[in-house]
Parts: C-alpha cells; sequence; structure tokens
C-alpha cells in the first residue's frame, strides 16, 4: 500500500508512526497542509518540528501552504451562522479542510490510501476525524486508514522531548489558542 501521511505536528508523529511501524506498515510519505494553524510563528514552530521528526525517520515531506490565515478565515465566514449555532462545526470545518486537502493530494499523486497523525492526539476529536477522512477517501477513490494511536501519545511526547522538538499548547486554530487563555467561568456564571 503506497500511503500519504497528512501530519500535524512532531509528537502525533511519533504516535501515529511507532504504531504503524510495530503494525509491519511500510513508512508512508508526509504531507504539511495545516491552514488552521495560528499565529505565524506557531506555524513556524509546528512545521519544523514536523520536518524534525521526518528527518529521524527518513521520510519525505511534501509542504504544501505556508501560513494560511486567509484561507482559514475566508472559509471560515462563509460557514459563520452554521458554527456560531455549533461550536463542534469549527473543529469539523477545520478536519474537513485538511482531509479533503490531503486525499485530493494523494489522489493526484497515485497513493491508494492516506491517513492523519491527528488519529494518535487524544485532545482531538476521533470520530469527527474519521468522518472527514472517510468523506474525504470516498470522494477521491481512495482507502482512509484508520488506526487509533492515541495510547502511544505519553510515549510520543518523552521522544518529542528528548529530541527537542516544539511541543504546542493548544490545539492549533486561532480559536483553540484564544480558548487556552480566556479565564474559566466558575460554575455560577
Amino acid at each position: 500500500m503506497k500511503m500519504l501521511l497528512h501530519v500535524c505536528c512532531g509528537s502525533c508523529g511519533f504516535g501515529f508512526l511507532d504504531g504503524w511501524m510495530v503494525d509491519g506498515e511500510s513508512k508512508p510519505d508526509l504531507l504539511w497542509y495545516n491552514p488552521n494553524i495560528h499565529p505565524f510563528v506557531e506555524h513556524k514552530e509546528r512545521k519544523n518540528a514536523a520536518i524534525d521528526f521526518a528527518d529521524k525517520y527518513g521520510l519525505d515531506v511534501i509542504k504544501y501552504g505556508n501560513y494560511g490565515l486567509d484561507e482559514f478565515l475566508n472559509i471560515f465566514f462563509e460557514l459563520k451562522n452554521e458554527i456560531d449555532d455549533d461550536k463542534n462545526l469549527r473543529c469539523k470545518m477545520c478536519y474537513e479542510i485538511r482531509m479533503n486537502f490531503a486525499a485530493a493530494k494523494a489522489a493526484e499523486l497515485n497513493y491508494t490510501a492516506f491517513s492523519t497523525t491527528l488519529l494518535a492526539s487524544p485532545w482531538q476529536k476521533f470520530e469527527m476525524i474519521c468522518q472527514a477522512g472517510e468523506a474525504a477517501a470516498k470522494a477521491n477513490g481512495l482507502q482512509f486508514i484508520i488506526k487509533d494511536y492515541r495510547k502511544n501519545y505519553n510515549v510520543a511526547k518523552q521522544k518529542a522531548r528528548e529530541m527537542r522538538l516544539y511541543m504546542q499548547k493548544y490545539c492549533g486554530c486561532i480559536f483553540s489558542e484564544q480558548e487556552r487563555y480566556a479565564p474559566k467561568k466558575k460554575h455560577n456564571e
């Protein structure tokens, strides 16, 4: 199987790839495409960490998209009214943007399957990622590989620390950064 693996960061990359290799699979090529990550410095740090992770495993990285603030916000504002009614739609939109791009790129480059390192993070919405990946795969005549490697997360974080890779403190979008710093509401507020 020739697989393209969407990578979001180095620590999730370790979590996914360590499980993948234990399963006896061949090395995938990596795709960096994350227009959702903001601000610019955060995007740069995560991209560099993903590239450093890839170098450790001797993997090729296909890099698409520079800092994608305009792209991300344009899509967000098209869906703003719907998102205001359901905050989970922000995450759904974000997963769909990346899975649709990854599937289209995989099909264009003659891969037979694709997946994402997002599946290795216990902080991400696993089922929502799977739904977005399966829909994108179907639309592009590919297979979306679903592997639950969340159990590898703590070991992956340790490997990232040992390599001195940048490790993020929030999901990546500007909204999750805001939530990171926003004061927590008290129960009676």
